[in-house]
Formats: structure tokens, sequence, C-alpha cells
């Protein structure tokens, strides 16, 4: 079994990707609003910084920062796929998922970098406002709708 370790930095800023089991999928934004319910929910009950966000059919990405003392940031990805996944109806799964109560929605892992300099953080939101493009979904940042960009209007603050 692999043993993943992860950086434990309390109040850090991460950049996550977290992604469906099923590539190609439109399911985050065809349900964009209980993902949104989601988010909120885990946000409220563990406070986190968003400083960016997108999501795409299949996959999201986002850059939060954490409260002081605080360093996890697994846990909040964990309530957030949690709380999604209660809201879907249920489908066949494998024995594996079963074993793990999962529904079979999420991948089970996520990519998590810690940002370490100004430089890095700006570079994680660009990332995130740019990958709609970089995907083929929109040409320009300002059209799709799923993402922070809209919020902070790509001003690197």
């Amino acid at each position: 079994m692999s043993d993943y370790r992860r950086p434990r930095i309390p109040g850090a800023t991460v950049f996550f990707t977290v992604c469906l089991a099923t590539p190609g999928s439109d399911l985050l934004v065809r349900e964009i609003g209980v993902l949104r319910a989601a988010v909120r929910q885990a946000q409220r009950d563990r406070p986190f910084r968003i400083e960016a966000w997108v999501v795409l059919p299949d996959h999201m990405h986002g850059v939060w920062t954490l409260p002081a003392g605080d360093c996890d940031h697994g846990g909040r990805i964990g309530r957030i796929k949690a709380a999604f996944s209660r809201a879907m109806p249920e489908v066949p799964v494998r024995a594996s998922h079963v074993l793990r109560r999962e529904r079979g929605i999420w991948q089970r892992r996520f990519w998590e970098h810690h940002v370490r300099s100004r430089a890095e953080f700006e570079e994680c939101l660009r990332y995130c406002w740019q990958d709609p493009v970089r995907h083929g979904l929109v040409s320009a940042v300002e059209d799709w709708p799923h993402s922070s960009w809209h919020r902070d209007r790509g001003a690197l603050v």
C-alpha cells in the first residue's frame, strides 16, 4: 500500500487539483450548485481562505490559505468530496468502493503543492484562471463562468 506523506505546515497556502474518477465527465459543471454548497459548508465547518478556484467539467484547481495553526487542507478537501458525493444519486460501484465507503465519483487521491513564494502564488493563480483556455473550453479567461477570476477580475493583490 502506498504511504502518501504530505507536508504539515500550519497556515500554509496550498495549490491543489482534485479530479473525478471518470475523465471526460461534465459532472462538476452540471452540478455546480451542489459543489458550491459543499464548499460553503466545508468552509463554515473548517475555515479557509479561497485565493483562487476554477471548476472544469471533470476536475478543479484551487489555491487556499489555511488559518494560522491549522495544516489540514486534506480534511477540507475530503469534506467537500464527501458532501458532493452524498448529494449525487447512487450508481453501481466496485467492491473496493463499497469497502472504503466511496461512491466512485472522485479519484481517491489529489495533487497538492505548498506555495512558498509570492511569484509561485501568482503563478498558481494564473494557472487556475487560464486552465479553461488551456483545455479549449473557452477562448478567453473571462468567458469561463466557474472561476474566481470573476470575483477578483484577474487582479493579483
